[in-house]
This record gives structure tokens, C-alpha cells and sequence, in this order.
């Protein structure tokens, strides 16, 4: 477990510090993704799922979500 906290901090250091240079609607994504991706490897985990499936779906549904939350703030 400690070893995947670290995977995790230096994952997020490194995604966090790789965003300067982007658009917003890219930051959104990709952060969207990030998130997904977590929350899919985690809950699979969990339940004891396929975690990579978890992670992947998580993922592509994160990326989505961000991709449409930009749409909607551009509208407003």
C-alpha cells in the first residue's frame, strides 16, 4: 500500500507540474481522465475487479466528463 501512495504523489506531482503549458479544455481533460482512471483502478480494487479494466474505463468516462464540463463552462 505504501508503495502505490508513492506511485500515486509522484503521478500527481508530475501531472500537476505538466499542465502549465496547456489550454483549459486541455487541463480539463486531462485531469478528468487522472481522476477517472483513480477512481476505476480504485474501485475495482475494491470489489476485486479487473483493476487495469477499472482504471482504462475510468479513465475514457474522466476524460469524457472533463471534455463536456469545458463545453458547458464555454456556454455559460
Amino acid at each position: 500500500m505504501r508503495k502505490f501512495a508513492i506511485v500515486a504523489a509522484t503521478g500527481t506531482a508530475l501531472l500537476v507540474s505538466a499542465c502549465s503549458g496547456m489550454s483549459s479544455q486541455e487541463q480539463k481533460v486531462v485531469s478528468g481522465g487522472a481522476i477517472g482512471a483513480a477512481v476505476g483502478a480504485a474501485g475495482t480494487a475494491i470489489t476485486g475487479g479487473c483493476v487495469s479494466c477499472g482504471a482504462a474505463i475510468g479513465g475514457a468516462v474522466g476524460a469524457g466528463a472533463g471534455y463536456v464540463k469545458d463545453k458547458m463552462d464555454k456556454n455559460d
